[in-house]
């Protein structure tokens, strides 16, 4: 049997990351008043949230959507920062599964503004992490050892199913890791295995996020991050089928979303 080919294979030309201009010293500045909002918010709203912790999910769910709106003031204030969304006729508002492109930190925050109950597929080093991780946990996200093999697949496929019997959006980012905008994408098939084994349509998200919230970090580029949800990709596809749709689909739309940034 002839093997299929990886998504992204062929004869295409290598994608180069977009590589934004020198930071000037006022973008740094507002970088760093930013960084100060962001861990200061984190840890401040995250230590006056612990009775939360007590009190069960949903309570602990609005203490991070709390944390969530701090945020979108403070990138719109401090960094110049706008967060937009568009597709949102396609998102799931209930049990679904969403596959989102990475590219910085903000991926992970942005969701909680306008799904109802978001639970993302995190490496499992993470729930360990002060703070981050006792919220992490006390809102069932779902680790997943990277280096688990078809073992830790299986644990993720149960861990999902248990999540949607509770009519929440289970997120994942198919590429494992943050990629620079532009940058060859490399879409693993943890993804395809949850498509297979849950039986739910799955909603791509495009994003062009690493302009103004960049995979190391800092600086915060000033600008109009947008995620966008596209037309939900039905159950039923064969796994080499369906990684090529979703790759497709992703990687146009974000595509598209640089080119606008970049002719703004």
């Amino acid at each position: 049997m002839t093997k299929a080919p990886e998504p992204g294979a062929g004869n295409a030309p290598a994608r180069e990351p977009v590589r934004p201009p020198p930071a000037s010293a006022w973008i740094v500045a507002r970088s760093l008043a930013y960084s100060l909002w962001l861990y200061g918010t984190m840890f401040g709203l995250g230590l006056i949230g612990l009775p939360s912790l007590l009190a069960g999910r949903k309570a602990v769910m609005a203490v991070v959507k709390l944390w969530v709106r701090m945020q979108f003031w403070g990138l719109r204030r401090l960094a110049g920062v706008k967060v937009e969304f568009r597709g949102l006729e396609h998102r799931p508002e209930g049990a679904g599964l969403v596959a989102a492109k990475h590219q910085g930190q903000l991926d992970t925050i942005a969701p909680f503004a306008v799904l109802p109950d978001p639970c993302f597929v995190l490496k499992r080093e993470l729930m360990g992490l002060p703070v981050f991780g006792w919220y992490a946990k006390a809102t069932r996200m779902i680790p997943v050892d990277r280096g688990g093999g078809s073992q830790a697949v299986r644990a993720l496929s149960e861990a999902a199913a248990e999540r949607l019997e509770e009519a929440r959006e289970i997120l994942i980012f198919p590429e494992g890791t943050r990629r620079a905008p532009g940058a060859e994408p490399r879409y693993k098939h943890g993804v395809a295995a949850l498509y297979r084994d849950l039986g739910f349509p799955c909603t791509p998200m495009a994003t062009n996020s690493g302009l103004c919230w960049p995979a190391g970090g800092f600086p915060f580029r000033p600008g109009t991050v947008v995620f966008e949800f596209l037309e939900p990709i039905p159950p039923g596809l064969s796994r080499a089928a369906f990684m090529r749709e979703l790759e497709t689909r992703i990687e146009t739309a974000s595509d598209r979303l640089l080119a606008e940034a970049a002719n703004r």
